[in-house]
């Protein structure tokens, strides 16, 4: 799988972010934190960022990124013992619903931190190793 600077840099925080806390509080805590931490090393964060999903031209809801990055990545925070297919294949509609190429899935519950990487499956990935 391709690795891209921003998606490393961006472990590399959050591993900062986890070592700084450890893995008993909430996803909340881990939110709040990581942007705090993004933001300090010059990231532009959104939290709860809002984004419409469509179907067929028309708009059938709206979901919530937990934290949106550069305005091109999605970060996806769990804060549970393990992570579960399910919450991979949340994140992959998120970045389809968001049209943007990369995401996320950083789980912050486990005793050393869990990242998986999603890419859009209809857009090339980036490759700027």
């Amino acid at each position: 799988m391709i690795q891209d600077p921003v998606t490393s840099k961006i472990i590399t925080i959050a591993h900062q972010v986890h070592a700084e806390l450890g893995h008993g509080f909430n996803e909340k805590i881990f939110e709040n934190s990581l942007a705090i931490a993004l933001t300090e090393d010059g990231f532009k964060v959104s939290q709860q960022h809002p984004i419409d999903v469509h179907f067929r031209g028309h708009l059938v809801g709206e979901f919530f990124a937990d934290i949106l990055v550069d305005d091109t990545l999605i970060l996806e925070l769990k804060a549970l013992t393990a992570l579960a297919p399910e919450h991979h294949a949340q994140l992959i509609n998120y970045i389809k619903a968001a049209n943007l190429q990369t995401g996320l899935l950083l789980n912050f519950g486990a005793p050393k931190l869990q990242v998986k990487r999603a890419y859009h499956p209809n857009l090339p990935s980036r490759s700027d190793t």
